[in-house]
């Protein structure tokens, strides 16, 4: 038979762990006021300023885009080449 739960029950909790329950809540709480702080400090702070690309980055960064465009094409050269002395020995 099942025990039925009415204002007559009762149960024992040990000191021990009403404590631990106190600490656990309380540590949940002040955690959520920390961060709720931190929110709202960062909506007092100024929004980062668009980043702007100098023409002196943006021409090295070409520069280095051009240089390995040329540097693939290098390699797909000698990879043809490559390639076109395998099929001769393969079929001589």
């Amino acid at each position: 038979m099942a025990k039925e739960l009415n204002e007559d029950t009762g149960f024992n909790i040990s000191i021990k762990t009403l404590i631990g329950i106190g600490a656990a809540m309380a540590t949940i709480i002040s955690m959520w006021f920390m961060l709720q702080a931190d929110i709202a400090d960062a909506k007092e702070l100024p929004a980062p300023a668009d980043p702007e690309v100098t023409r002196m980055e943006f021409d090295m960064k070409d520069q280095m885009i051009r240089q390995t465009i040329i540097t693939t094409q290098e390699d797909v050269k000698e990879i043809k080449k490559s390639i076109e002395k395998i099929e001769d020995k393969l079929y001589e």
